[in-house]
């Protein structure tokens, strides 16, 4: 099987880590390198590969088998949309779109297409979710009742500082963090169809939030409790139990999310599971038995290139679409809409005539 090329847009530090994963991959090679920056020329010239300043350049000399659009998110739905239009294959590095417009504006285009899209939401490629979804998938838990979640963490001074928009509106943790965890969520239990939140700015005094309590309604019935905040001295968040990206401390005796259901509950990432060992004659009074599930590790975004390679050569389909992306993004906006507004926000579904 020839090795398939792969093009890179963006040079920044998310664009070289695909990099380093395309050259490292036995199953592509990097193609061309797109960034109009001063600095991406050394980034080009230390993987031997030829610097473009822009997609339409690119596709004027030749047609890589597939590309990675890892630039700017306002960015991403043109470019998209120019790949569409060269028949190349993307993946597109979350967030799909900077706003829902832009969002729903690529969904449709990429409906009429046959020009693959891949979003780059990579923990979707995690062993641990796949686990977990496994185990539900499989009724070990029975029907889903409620989740906990948690994304708790301390952002140091100097994360404000580098880039001070960060302290304002739109640069708090919602909108920068929030939508890995909703892409968690809706991959574990389903659709969310309404929030409701509280926000505060009282640690940092910030204009920005820098904590938030989520309540989450699914489209099964189950109910959801998520606290957010980039002002909390824990460890209780997906890069710090995880253990996936070796850049974070972590911790083994700490949980992220908990899932219960009507016959036991899933610990995530520890994959400590409880469950009735008769679900017929399941009571408080009753001893749960206990095991956790034999977990492996293997970096995500290693295997979500993998996965790009397949969608390429039409072996699968993306395991997060564009509309995967979108609804993301869908529900992110309900939850900053549900803070400012103080009341429960119901959460579009789709647009017309589009899944």
């Amino acid at each position: 099987m020839s090795s398939l090329r792969i093009a890179i847009a963006g040079a920044g530090l998310i664009g070289q880590r695909h990099l380093e994963l395309i050259q490292a991959s036995p199953l592509c090679e990097p193609a061309a390198l797109v960034d109009p920056s001063p600095a991406a020329a050394a980034v080009a010239e230390r993987a031997g590969v030829t610097l473009f300043h822009s997609l339409e350049a690119l596709f004027q000399r030749e047609r890589p088998d597939g590309i990675i659009l890892a630039t700017p998110n306002q960015l991403h739905v043109q470019q998209a949309l120019t790949c569409l239009q060269a028949g190349v294959p993307a993946l597109i590095e979350k967030p799909v779109a900077h706003t829902l417009e832009e969002g729903e504006r690529l969904l449709a285009a990429s409906s009429d297409s046959r020009v693959p899209l891949l979003v780059g939401h990579h923990r979707a490629h995690s062993p641990i979710l796949g686990l977990a979804r496994e185990i539900i998938r499989e009724g070990r838990l029975g029907d889903l009742v409620a989740v906990m979640g948690s994304a708790l963490f301390y952002k140091p001074d100097d994360y404000f500082d580098a880039a001070p928009w960060r302290r304002q509106p739109g640069g708090g943790p919602v909108l920068i963090n929030l939508i890995h965890e909703i892409g968690n969520l809706r991959s574990l239990c389903g659709e969310i169809v309404a929030v409701q939140a509280l926000a505060s700015s009282a640690t940092r005094g910030f204009p920005v939030e820098d904590t938030v309590s989520i309540g989450l309604r699914f489209a099964n019935g189950a109910l959801g409790s998520f606290l957010l905040s980039d002002t909390a001295a824990s460890a209780r968040s997906w890069e710090q139990t995880s253990r996936e990206n070796r850049d974070y401390p972590s911790y083994g005796d700490e949980d992220c999310y908990l899932i219960a259901g009507t016959g036991g509950s899933l610990a995530v990432p520890t994959m400590r599971l409880k469950c009735y060992e008769r679900p017929q004659d399941r009571s408080w009074w009753k001893p749960f038995t206990c095991e956790v599930a034999e977990l492996r590790r293997e970096d995500p975004l290693a295997l979500q290139l993998e996965h790009f390679c397949q969608v390429i050569r039409g072996e699968a389909e993306p395991l997060v679409s564009v509309r995967d992306g979108l609804q993301n993004l869908r529900v992110v906006e309900a939850i900053a809409q549900a803070a400012r507004d103080g009341g429960v926000v119901t959460v579009p579904q789709g647009i017309a005539g589009l899944a």
